[in-house]
């Protein structure tokens, strides 16, 4: 007894570190349950889902499901493939809109009242005096700042207040006012506008780098199919930039690695959102299911964060994977996967969620000083009962990183309508007609014989072929062996099959017409109509669309606009109030049609009279967008328009003086004039009007941004 008191006692003396490693196992063992338990009430929640989806694949790839059984006397078994039609010309449709141009459709813009930055801002001195008045060291700050070749050059997307007007005007009180000049030569800045376009470029290229507009496709390409399309990131990876450099006249290979943002597809088939949910918004967890080999499980190691003891245990434990019911529904209504297994995967569970923070803190999660009863948001990852991965969400602020869109949406849950659903009942009724139609004809196509034996010598063979002799004992002629013909009704079926293939197009809101089908007549045999036709076609993809601008689009912006700003590495000098739109909706409207209302804008701006009311840049601008160019490419910055019209002005002046003609203006030096023939402040005089100046009226020159023509 006392031996075992003795034992009693010495089990109380367990080092601190094996206290907290067998404590660390019951809140593993804990966490594992619990998302268990999660993974199966949300399989269970998403059963009546996965039956729609498995229907709507079936007749998207043209096959009868299990539960589909024939009659013995029916023959044909004949699919018509109506939905797949249908889906692929909803999808065609959709990247043609989304994914015309070179951009993605996400920008980013500042708010009409930017918050924390002014809204235009310019530099505040006086206008620069000639070369021979300017005392030597004198402290006025030169309006040209920013010429080429003076080292002072202000970088595309630089915002306002930012390092680099620090170093560009140090010790200088107050470098830059607010509001726009009344000196129309200082250059005007917009601060909030400036970093909006810079963000915005970032954003595109990063995603182009990444090849999200692929991943895009596949997600929209499930989502009109099955009604529910998910895309997972943004998500940090590191990028390789390979380059070469010269050392002792030799290239060497030096390559340099940096974190970029990554966006992927996620089938919906492997999402399992919280049961509860409507939106993603009332999400508070989600579990995304992998099926990896052996060779993906061991690539994890090199991933951030996995613990490589249980990853490496989890392993040698061999496959251990879970076949869905689905699995086997879909896999069996493919010819080519019939009987397939997974013996040799691994079965991996994604899980975002909340967790408790005296459980995250007992896990050695750093939680701060929060209290016991508040949770944080966590990530982890499970594989045949080992917690392989355990972090806080990296995030902030912290977000469940998946982002699920509907093509029509179902106000009751997060799962969505596809074409294929609202069309399963017309493909039935077509497919039914069909085969009453082609079974009919295998009898209708052919002869029936009735033969009377008793007219007939006994013993003769029956067969039918031509010269057949038949011996007669009785009767008359055609009695004997005669022919029936069944009477034809494929007809009839056909014109069902019609009337339910127009029924499908009312269902999913997609015509015959708008994907190449003959025979259609009516408004389309004219221009007009079928141009009324078409408009009111895309009425189902605005809706569609709509959906995209507002489950997907503008929360995977924000998500990369927050990502920027957290791990982003280089210098983003992003001030302002800036907001994500999403554009999706915006290039419904044909872009011929914006870029032929801008360019009419700027015929009405070369009216004198006018163009004083008109900013010009701001359309040539959006001109350029509506053709796909890039503005810094395409378009000249204020400086460069005002050396660009000062040279056209001497070409003027000097054609001019050629052709032994006086230049408006009283003999003045050419340069950028306005109306008139008076310059604009802060520069020279110059030809009147047309020779490549600043309009103004009355030959005050406009305040704000100087508008050109020429």
């Amino acid at each position: 007894m006392a031996e075992q008191q003795g034992v009693n006692a010495d089990s109380l003396f367990i080092p601190e570190q094996e206290k907290k490693a067998k404590l660390n196992e019951v809140q593993v063992a804990k966490l594992i349950d619990i998302v268990q338990k999660r993974f199966t009430a949300a399989s269970n929640a998403r059963q009546m889902h996965e039956e729609r989806m498995i229907d709507a694949y079936n007749n998207f790839r043209g096959l009868y499901g299990k539960d589909i059984r024939f009659r013995e006397t029916e023959k044909s078994r004949i699919f018509v493939k109506i939905t797949k039609t249908k889906v692929l010309a909803a999808y065609g449709q959709t990247i043609d809109i989304v994914l015309s141009g070179e951009r993605f459709p996400i920008g980013v813009q500042a708010t009409e009242v930017p918050e924390g930055v002014d809204d235009i801002v310019h530099i505040g001195t006086e206008p620069k005096p000639s070369l021979q008045e300017e005392p030597e060291g004198s402290s006025i700050i030169p309006l040209d700042v920013g010429f080429a070749g003076d080292g002072q050059e202000v970088p595309a997307g630089t915002a306002y207040g930012s390092t680099f007007w620090k170093k560009l005007l140090p010790g200088k009180t107050q470098p830059i006012q607010e509001g726009a000049p009344l000196d129309p030569s200082i250059p005007v800045i917009r601060p909030a506008d400036e970093a909006a376009y810079k963000m915005d470029k970032l954003i595109q290229d990063q995603l182009g780098e990444s090849k999200a507009p692929a991943e895009l496709a596949r997600s929209l390409y499930e989502c009109v199919m099955l009604g529910t399309g998910v895309l997972k990131g943004p998500f940090t990876y590191t990028k390789t930039l390979h380059k070469w450099v010269m050392e002792n006249g030799k290239r060497v290979y030096k390559p340099i690695n940096t974190k970029v943002p990554r966006i992927e597809f996620a089938s919906v088939w492997d999402i399992y959102p919280d049961p509860n949910a409507t939106m993603k918004s009332e999400m508070e967890w989600l579990i995304h299911r992998h099926r990896f080999n052996t060779s993906q499980m061991r690539g994890l190691v090199r991933r951030p964060l996995f613990d490589e003891k249980e990853l490496t245990e989890c392993i040698e434990k061999g496959p251990h994977y879970n076949k869905q019911s689905f699995e086997d529904r879909v896999q069996a209504s493919s010819e080519e996967s019939t009987g397939r297994e997974y013996e040799d995967r691994f079965e991996v569970l994604e899980y975002w969620g909340v967790m408790g923070v005296k459980e995250a803190r007992e896990q050695g999660l750093d939680v701060g000083g929060k209290k016991d009863l508040d949770e944080i948001q966590i990530n982890a990852w499970i594989c045949n009962g080992h917690l392989i991965r355990l972090v806080q969400n990296p995030f902030t602020p912290a977000r469940i990183p998946y982002h699920i869109f509907n093509y029509e949406t179902n106000p009751y849950s997060i799962f969505g309508i596809g074409i294929a659903e609202n069309m399963s009942d017309s493909q039935a009724m077509m497919n039914g007609h069909a085969r009453m139609a082609i079974d009919n004809l295998a009898l209708a196509g052919g002869l029936v014989f009735d033969i009377d034996e008793t007219a007939l010598v006994p013993g003769q063979d029956t067969s039918i072929y031509n010269g057949k002799i038949f011996w007669r004992q009785a009767g008359s002629v055609g009695q004997a062996v005669h022919g029936i013909k069944f009477p034809n009704t494929a007809q009839e079926n056909l014109m069902m099959f019609d009337k339910f293939r127009q029924i499908a197009d009312e269902e999913t809101g997609i015509p015959s017409f708008s994907h190449g089908a003959l025979g259609v007549t009516g408004m389309t045999r004219t221009a007009a109509g079928m141009s009324m036709l078409m408009g009111a076609a895309s009425v189902a993809i605005k809706t569609f669309i709509e959906n995209l601008d507002q489950q997907l689009f503008t929360g995977l912006g924000e998500d990369l606009f927050q990502w920027n700003m957290q791990f982003f590495e280089g210098d983003l000098d992003i001030e302002g109030d800036l907001e994500v739109k999403a554009l999706g909706t915006n290039s419904m409207l044909q872009k011929e049609v914006l870029s032929q209302r801008l360019t009419m804008v700027l015929q009405l701006a070369q009216n004198p009279a006018i163009a004083p009311w008109i900013k010009v840049p701001y359309f040539i601008e959006e001109l350029a967008k509506s053709l796909d160019l890039d503005k810094d490419k395409a378009l000249n910055s204020t400086e460069e328009a005002r050396a660009i019209a000062g040279i056209i002005g001497l070409q003027s002046n000097a054609i001019g003086q050629q052709a032994g003609q006086t230049p408006t203006g009283g003999g003045q030096q050419p340069n950028v004039a306005g109306a008139g023939g008076v310059p604009p402040a802060g520069g020279a005089a110059g030809p009147q009007g047309t020779g490549g100046g600043e309009i103004g009226v009355g030959g005050v020159p406009q305040a704000g941004e100087p508008q050109f023509t020429g």
